[in-house]
């Protein structure tokens, strides 16, 4: 995986964008709809998107399950995008949601924001467009990349709230591009993302 921290600014900038920087719009508004707390439907989403699974159905990924799929991921970009975007130390309400090396990724970026005095303001405004780029599985791991245009008005601030960058009155589109996985043996049904791509 290919990250910089300009990449980081990006995201944090274009909604704190993309994973991935660190990066669903059925959901409009600010950064209310989920804040603090973990979606509740987004478990009983992701568990029907891979096909009203039974033992032998795990490998399906038909036109219906990638319908109920992109349901899920468009929370899941959602609620990682703002949970970047909180002023924390650590992400918090979608840590299940990522694997472990992006976990790691996101929180870094964390520490070098705050370890500046700077921090982020995001309006999350909405998905335009969320479309499965690919699908294909290797060995037992079903790997989903799914193309995203979202539109976050954001800026960074320094402890003395003046602008480093980002505009607070301009709503931006953003383009991002965000690998999912998931260990179609396993009785897990969730999926985790495991890349950005620029």
């Amino acid at each position: 995986m290919n990250y910089s921290f300009e990449y980081i600014d990006i995201i944090l900038l274009a909604m704190i964008a993309g994973f991935i920087f660190l990066r669903l719009r059925g959901i409009l508004g600010k950064r209310t709809g989920f804040e603090g707390k973990a979606p509740t439907q987004f478990d009983k989403i992701l568990k029907e998107a891979v096909v009203k699974q039974t033992p032998k159905q795990a490998d399906i990924f038909d036109e219906e399950a990638q319908k109920e799929f992109l349901k899920g991921a468009r929370i899941a970009y959602e609620t990682i995008i703002t949970d970047f975007s909180d002023n924390d130390n650590k992400i918090t309400t979608s840590k299940p949601l990522l694997n472990k090396d992006i976990y790691s990724q996101f929180n870094e970026a964390l520490k070098e924001r705050n370890s500046r005095g700077h921090f982020a303001e995001i309006t999350f405004i909405g998905i335009n467009s969320a479309e499965i780029k690919e699908h294909k599985k290797v060995d037992k791991i079903l790997n989903v990349t799914v193309n995203f245009i979202a539109e976050v008005i954001t800026c960074i601030k320094d402890k003395n709230q003046k602008i480093i960058s980002g505009d607070p009155k301009k709503i931006k589109k953003i383009y991002d591009t965000w690998v999912f996985s998931r260990d179609t043996t396993s009785p897990n049904p969730n999926w985790q993302l495991v890349d950005t791509l620029t």
